[in-house]
């Protein structure tokens, strides 16, 4: 007997999605809750998992396939029976090295090569092993469910691992005669943040305000505190959680910022959702951390490493990314000195973090060298004057260089 696996509910107003990469193929085992298929909608990459246990029986719609909510993309076999002759086929990639005949040398390499199909890889994996000609199936994976991580990658290019399939020369060669140009189909992720960029530079009246802020006392801070915090809460200080913070209070002050435009109308939110933007495999996600205002330090530095690592292994959801008020960047993590962030519409501002660096300050008639980090904040000038997005980005920067104002409410 065979279950459906079906397209699952993606959202509201998205009705379709594109089938990223099986993570099972015809004939393999699988358990209820296993991750079977990655879907990409134009909002979000996430997995499907199986509804039982069973063994994948069939494979209806192939990689790159566009499916409608509520199709039938697969079948599990629940009696745990294997797959007859005629569904073979589906399972071509990993039954081919047993078929095929081979001289006496050729069942060695045979099993990684078969194993590559079935181990999954994130777009930036799958990359990397093929910019250095890697065969995958000869790396040992220490992710989630064994599966390779880029450290994997580079730990085996640093190390001279075997699974370069062709020694040094050989491989520079190949790459000399490789092509130089490669067309790929954009996923429905990157067409969707694409369309959602240009809309906010052709709709919003965008202009961006720049300061900068000395991050030594937030550093201090984190030096003296760092470890009774872990102690006591389970996790790192980081310096996110005082930019959320310091945000909140900011836009107490100058509730604009953290408005939106509904038609002719100017909607003023009450409450204060914050949007982390964060890297994933895919692309760019914004995740959004609830009640910002009600959150203390240690809250806020839990929910924004859990949408970190959720957004690391493509757990996010349409749920997490919907409903916030306010954004913050953080290219200073990729080593941005200055950047003019673009607005995450309906939103009407986002604050740009960059990168920490020492600058010769002049600081009561000395010049002295002071950790500086540049903020920028872009904002939509049909509904934040210019003296709105100043007086926010200076209350910003006073919060961060007086860090109690933050822990007395000023």
């Amino acid at each position: 007997m065979a279950e459906d696996i079906k397209v699952p509910t993606l959202g509201e107003s998205i009705t379709e999605a594109t089938i990223g990469r099986w993570l099972k193929q015809v004939g393999e085992a699988v358990a209820e809750d296993e991750p079977i298929v990655e879907l990409e909608t134009d909002k979000v990459a996430m997995e499907v998992n199986a509804p039982v246990s069973g063994v994948m029986a069939e494979i209806i719609s192939a990689e790159g396939d566009t499916v409608e909510v509520g199709a039938v993309i697969a079948k599990v076999d629940i009696s745990g029976k294997a797959p007859t002759v005629a569904s073979a086929p589906k399972a071509a990639p990993s039954a081919e090295p047993a078929a095929a005949p081979a001289p006496a040398t050729a069942p060695a390499p045979a099993a990684p090569v078969a194993s590559q199909p079935q181990m999954p890889m994130s777009p930036a994996v799958r990359k990397l092993v093929g910019e250095h000609n890697l065969d995958a199936g000869k790396i040992a994976g220490t992710g989630k469910d064994g599966r390779i991580t880029k450290g994997d990658v580079l730990k085996a290019v640093a190390a001279g691992n075997a699974a370069l399939t062709a020694p040094a020369q050989g491989a520079v060669a190949a790459v000399d005669a490789g092509p130089r140009q490669e067309r790929v189909p954009m996923s429905r992720l990157r067409k969707r943040i694409a369309e959602r960029l240009k809309d906010a530079q052709n709709t919003a009246a965008m202009l961006t305000t720049y300061n900068e802020v000395d991050m030594g006392a937030i550093m201090a801070t984190r030096t003296k505190y760092k470890d009774l915090f872990e102690k006591k809460h389970g996790i790192k200080l980081g310096f996110m959680s005082f930019f959320a913070q310091a945000c909140v209070l900011a836009l107490k002050e100058v509730p604009s910022v953290n408005a939106q435009i509904d038609g002719d109308d100017i909607v003023y939110n009450n409450f204060y959702d914050i949007g982390v933007a964060v890297s994933a495999p895919n692309g760019l996600v914004v995740p959004v951390v609830r009640d910002v205002d009600k959150m203390g330090f240690a809250e806020t530095e839990k929910s924004i490493l859990g949408y970190a690592f959720k957004a690391r292994d493509g757990k996010i959801s349409l749920a997490d990314m919907q409903g916030g008020t306010f954004t913050i960047s953080n290219g200073g993590v990729f080593g941005s000195l200055l950047s003019s962030p673009i607005l995450n519409p309906p939103q009407s501002a986002i604050l740009g973090m960059h990168k920490i660096q020492e600058r010769a300050m002049v600081i009561n008639g000395e010049i002295v060298a002071r950790p500086m980090m540049y903020l920028a904040l872009s904002y939509d000038h049909r509904i934040i004057d210019g003296r709105e997005a100043v007086t926010f980005l200076v209350r910003v920067k006073e919060c961060l260089e007086n860090p109690e104002r933050m822990l007395l409410d000023l």
